[in-house]
């Protein structure tokens, strides 16, 4: 550290890619194995999930997204809860815990052939603790990193998430027609292992970060009440537009995402089919993503915040919906539902998880996890049934794209107010610190 408190960055090719001194250097590199492990475990279950899902087009997902929107009302207040009294330290390895046992325990219940329940059950279960544990993840990096360092590390730990994102698709291509879905589970719960195993080294860094800043809060317990978190997002100003632009980005890909398992349904595909179908989308997405993060994500980030990351997602999305209005096909839709979901993965999140570090710490545990498991699992409900709807009353897919079109200009007008909300936040933490320097020691 300088005498300014600022770090001192070396000019090799670690600073160069990472933009982190020796001693962040650490953190960083178990953040990137912790997000890596994470989507690794997620990515080789969720082609198996889309393949059972999609076996009955589009009809099924209303059904499962509401299952799981109705578990996360379950869940939240019980995890408000838990993060109101004990410390989010202490309850974090927990949860990754958990989700270990459960894998084991389906891949105990499933064989080849899955039975419905077990299927939809984990369909389900997939879906929820893929939710839980992002929003844990990314609320723990809030915790560690200090703004600054957030608008120069996400890009890098996003694209080890990426990378994980790849390698998972392709262990399922490769595994699919010889290991059964209970051998895929437990490869998955070896990774979320991993993932347990960086969370501890990561908690001690986090513990002598604050000591060094002098702040030592992080095995504080947050307290509030159960339903803090949603309380919170109808108090502030940033925390109401994170709602609606999560909202609206969950809509436009419940459209797409429908609209394809509708397409793949008529290609008649079968199980093993529709599996790999799913895995190489899958695939072809992580890897624009990975080239984005590292082309590109992190050198908008760093230099011009977080203005162009929430801007071309909604633009492109209005125009990918558009031209699917005009000329629906399924080669133009894979296409789109690549470039929207890679554009969300590269630029929305991470530009997303860098406002959360502007909120406090309550809002970063209870309001995040409201709006990254309620808010998101809701609009995938909503969505799906308003696609369900207007199949019925005889919408085509292009008709029900060109109405999708005026969610695409509503997210781009959020994404206009997040970004005039976080340039007041930086001014008045500005202001506190200026003031903070006058007024302190001589």
């Amino acid at each position: 550290m300088t005498a300014t408190g600022e770090p001192k960055h070396d000019t090799g090719w670690h600073a160069l890619i990472a933009g982190a001194d020796r001693r962040e250097r650490v953190a960083l590199a178990w953040s990137f194995v912790f997000f890596f492990s994470q989507l690794f475990g997620y990515y080789i279950l969720r082609s198996v999930r889309e393949a059972l899902i999609s076996a009955d087009g589009a009809r099924m997902i209303p059904t499962v997204f509401t299952s799981v929107f109705v578990c996360m009302l379950l869940l939240t207040p019980l995890y408000g809860a838990l993060v109101a009294r004990v410390a989010r330290r202490h309850f974090m390895p927990a949860i990754y815990a958990f989700v270990i046992a459960m894998l084991v325990l389906f891949a105990l219940l499933v064989g080849r052939d899955m039975s419905p329940r077990v299927a939809i059950g984990f369909s389900i279960f997939l879906s929820v603790i893929n939710l839980f544990t992002d929003a844990v993840f990314w609320s723990f990096m809030a915790d560690i990193f200090v703004n600054q360092q957030a608008r120069r590390f996400y890009a890098v730990i996003a694209a080890g998430g990426t990378m994980g994102a790849i390698l998972g698709p392709v262990a399922s291509l490769a595994l699919v027609r010889h290991v059964d879905a209970g051998g895929l589970m437990l490869v998955s719960a070896a990774f979320y292992g991993v993932c347990l195993a960086c969370l501890l080294r990561l908690i001690p860094w986090a513990r002598r970060q604050e000591a060094l800043e002098g702040r030592e809060d992080g095995d504080r317990l947050i307290g509030g009440s159960i339903i803090g978190g949603a309380k919170m997002v109808f108090r502030s100003p940033i925390l109401f537009a994170l709602v609606l632009h999560m909202f609206c980005g969950v809509s436009i890909g419940v459209l797409l995402y429908s609209s394809q398992a509708d397409t793949v349904r008529a290609l008649g595909l079968d199980y093993a089919a529709r599996n790999q179908y799913f895995a190489m989308i899958d695939l072809t997405m992580n890897v624009v993503v990975l080239l984005a993060q590292l082309l590109v994500t992190r050198v908008l980030l760093a230099r011009y915040g977080v203005g162009p990351l929430l801007l071309v997602p909604a633009v492109a999305a209005a125009i990918g919906l558009g031209s699917l209005a005009l000329a629906h096909g399924a080669l133009l839709l894979a296409a789109i539902q690549i470039g929207t979901r890679g554009m969300s993965f590269a630029f929305v999140k991470p530009a997303r998880e860098t406002l959360f570090t502007l909120v406090d710490r309550e809002a970063r545990y209870k309001a995040k996890n409201f709006i990254d498991t309620v808010v998101y699992r809701g609009g995938d409900m909503l969505s799906s049934w308003t696609y369900i709807g207007l199949g019925a009353i005889g919408f085509s897919i292009a008709a029900r794209a060109g109405l999708w079109v005026i969610v695409a200009l509503l997210w781009l007008a959020v994404a206009l107010w997040l970004i005039r909300l976080q340039a007041r936040l930086r001014d008045a933490r500005q202001i506190d610190a200026d003031d903070a320097s006058r007024t302190g020691p001589e």
